[in-house]
């Protein structure tokens, strides 16, 4: 028996298993799992004796068209190596969360979003063909115009409703291999949703890093990241080197991450950036995954772990509600280096799909003794609002929170119980929201 983990470091009994035959893996399995960079519970177990399939050796692309970008690899397929693949050949996945480090199936039981989800929406919405081994272990071909409502219901399901065992999307083709970037530092959380409003039209990817710790006249003042693909004039002669990467050598003390540690940090990013506004080249893999250059960064918020909360406050509840979400966060004691902000378009086909049109807020919080009042706290706000949480990142969430915040859910479980009544695929977060069996 193991002791499984998300990226938050909080742990699950369990077992997960490994082979290259994802089809053979996956039978009799009640979770499917892949580099395990969930935040929360979304791809534990719910009980030690299930059996965990893990797809990470189930990597190969199978097909790709240099005409059209479509491109169908199986579920294990690992964003870093797709990019590492595809970038030379003048190809990029249409959409990428903030990490390397995930597979295809995941992306797809997320629905990830990116830093261009004002133009692009979720990966979700590139996807053409999925396919899966439902929990009777029938191996089916979903799509938009085959059995539409498991294809929905898988984007965005967390793997509730079915292995994913293969994935068909379409890849961009991009100018160069190099992203050009405009930087703003910006006063107050005011000034920064007028600027991210304002870059939206005109930028096809948009994100700030705010310091969420800040009260008064600076309350969300941050650094606002702007950017498109290079054209092939613009672009350098040479090509992005691979960029050196370090790993966390040791976990920090539980006392290493404190409101006065973060806040100092919070500070020194913020004034880092002396020139108010900056352009230039950037690597790709700098601009889409910053954090990747740091391996084991979870290390640093100690033994007991973190989650991030992940929220959207939507467009129709005024700006005034962003900063109202900023206020009470800062009076929960949220401290934390990593706050993300995202401009966020029309909600996508997903059933459970998280982004809606306004704006994401995502905080690293660690885990502490009073971890469930600031989760409860902050989801009694965005209720309010008529916002929502990211069940990826998610791993405190009452199941009547959750309810209130989600008025899709029913027909999810609608989908569940067409194709999964024994409710046989399950987790560790859905016997927590869902009340499955353990």
């Amino acid at each position: 028996m193991d002791t499984l983990t998300g990226w938050g470091r909080l742990p699950e009994p369990g077992r997960e298993l490994f082979d290259e035959d994802i089809e053979t893996l996956t039978r009799g399995a009640v979770l499917s799992r892949g580099l395990g960079r969930s935040y929360g519970d979304s791809s534990l177990p719910a009980s030690p004796d299930d059996k965990v399939a893990n797809s990470r050796f189930a990597n190969r692309i199978l097909s790709f068209d240099p005409h059209t970008g479509v491109l169908r690899a199986e579920a294990g397929l690992t964003l870093v190596d797709l990019v590492r693949l595809m970038l030379p050949r003048g190809w990029f996945p249409p959409v990428v969360p903030g990490t390397r480090f995930v597979t295809l199936g995941g992306m797809v039981a997320s629905d990830v979003h990116g830093k261009n989800h004002h133009r692009e929406g979720c990966f979700g919405a590139h996807v053409r063909a999925l396919r899966i081994r439902l929990a009777d272990d029938r191996v089916v071909e979903c799509s938009p115009e085959a059995d539409v409502d498991l294809f929905d219901g898988s984007i965005g399901g967390m793997g509730l409703l079915g292995h994913i065992l293969e994935v068909e999307f379409t890849m961009h083709r991009i100018p160069s291999q190099w992203i050009w970037m405009e930087r703003e530092r910006v006063p107050d959380i005011g000034a920064f949703l007028e600027s991210i409003s304002r870059a939206a039209p005109e930028w096809p990817m948009t994100m700030g890093w705010i310091d969420c710790l800040k009260r008064g006249e600076e309350m969300g003042r941050g650094v606002l990241m702007a950017g498109r693909w290079a054209s092939a004039d613009e672009a350098p002669a040479r090509n992005p080197g691979a960029r050196p990467e370090i790993t966390m050598p040791v976990v920090l003390p539980d006392w290493a991450l404190n409101r006065a540690t973060a806040g100092l940090f919070n500070a020194a990013y913020y004034w880092s950036h002396l020139r108010r506004r900056a352009a230039g080249m950037m690597a790709p893999g700098a601009f889409f995954f910053p954090l990747d250059v740091i391996l084991e960064w979870n290390r640093a918020y100690g033994p007991r772990g973190f989650t991030q909360y992940q929220c959207v406050v939507p467009r129709a509840a005024g700006p005034d509600a962003v900063r109202k979400f900023m206020e009470q966060l800062t009076a929960l004691g949220a401290a934390s280096p990593l706050c993300v902000i995202k401009d966020c378009g029309p909600e996508g086909r997903g059933v459970l799909s998280f982004p809606m049109e306004g704006t994401s807020i995502a905080v690293d919080i660690p885990v502490s003794g009073h971890i469930q009042r600031v989760v409860d706290g902050l989801n009694q706000f965005i209720i309010s609002v008529g916002g929502r949480v990211y069940l990826t990142k998610d791993r405190f969430t009452r199941p009547e929170d959750f309810r209130a915040m989600e008025p899709r859910l029913p027909r999810f479980l609608a989908l569940r119980a067409k194709w999964d009544p024994a409710r046989r695929l399950r987790s560790a977060q859905s016997r927590r929201l869902f009340g499955d069996a353990a």
